[in-house]
């Protein structure tokens, strides 16, 4: 049987110790400011589920200095209602960033409501033009938990120019850009999907291993090769002996042993997602000066 880890074993990377980091650099910047427009919040019909989003990105703001509010729309609001109101929200100097929290009700379209959100106030980075500029290497406004992958792995010290990436999961939020980042940033990246005939063969060659899939302990440590780093995006709920447990889609436990570098889930890219929000707002309010609007 294998020896348990202690908490603070050293190949894990500590997504809270980052996120803090980030937040600080963010309030720095924040405390600048005698005032700031607000991050808003848009939850649409009766979403239990994002409740927990909506207050870890409540609290990040308010560590980070932002004024944050939480809208809440009825359930039955149309499309055209919605359009109209985030469009209103564009020409609001007031509102700095829109986020919209999903899934929302099976008749509105998220991604016409995301392609509705002004560029400049797209925190999510969610906006077709936000991931349309990462072919072009501007990752200023990435989508978060992309970007939280990318942050974490430059925890780890590795040169990421010419470093061998698996991308597995191929997502627009998230695979998609995250590959295209760390080509941004200079890596060799391979993306598998569900098509790909042997994701182990091309996992155990990687440098490092970067899961979204969703599928509870889909990679162990057969597919890994040692030394590598391994950034869990996936967040999966469990039964052991009738408790309810939260893990990712990588066995830890059995891949600590061969990794040089893991997240842990929780307390890996979760924070570092909510703190990438927040130095979104950043630099959009930068990038919202620069144009005028401010």
């Amino acid at each position: 049987m294998a020896k348990p880890k202690a908490p603070m074993d050293h190949r894990y990377l500590d997504g809270v110790a980052l996120k803090k980091k980030i937040i600080s650099d963010v309030k720095a910047y924040a405390d600048g400011f005698t005032s700031l427009p607000r991050l808003v919040s848009i939850l649409i019909g009766d979403v239990p589920e994002a409740a927990v989003y909506v207050r870890n990105q409540a609290r990040g703001a308010e560590q980070a200095g932002l004024p944050f509010e939480q809208v809440n729309w009825a359930g039955d609001i149309t499309q055209e209602e919605c359009k109209a109101r985030i469009l209103e929200m564009n020409d609001d100097p007031s509102v700095l960033g829109v986020i919209l929290q999903r899934p929302v009700p099976a008749h509105i379209n998220v991604r016409t409501l995301q392609s509705a959100i002004h560029p400049l106030k797209d925190v999510e980075g969610m906006n077709p033009a936000s991931i349309g500029n990462i072919v072009y290497s501007d990752v200023a406004l990435a989508p978060c938990t992309a970007a939280a992958s990318v942050a974490l792995i430059k925890e780890t010290g590795l040169d990421l120019e010419g470093l061998e990436v698996v991308m597995i999961g191929h997502s627009e939020i998230v695979g998609k850009p995250a590959a295209m980042m760390l080509m941004a940033e200079g890596c060799t990246v391979t993306v598998c999907h569900h098509m790909t005939r042997s994701v182990p063969m091309h996992s155990r060659r990687a440098d490092v291993v970067v899961v979204a899939v969703g599928k509870a302990h889909l990679v162990g440590p057969d597919m890994i090769k040692p030394g590598a780093a391994v950034i869990d995006i996936g967040i999966n709920q469990i039964e052991v002996d009738g408790v309810t447990k939260i893990v990712g889609d990588v066995d830890t436990d059995a891949v600590l042993d061969v990794a040089g570098w893991i997240t842990p889930v929780p307390g890996g890219v979760g924070p570092v997602t909510v703190a990438i929000l927040m130095r979104n707002a950043k630099v959009a309010h930068e990038r919202q000066i620069a144009a005028g609007w401010l």
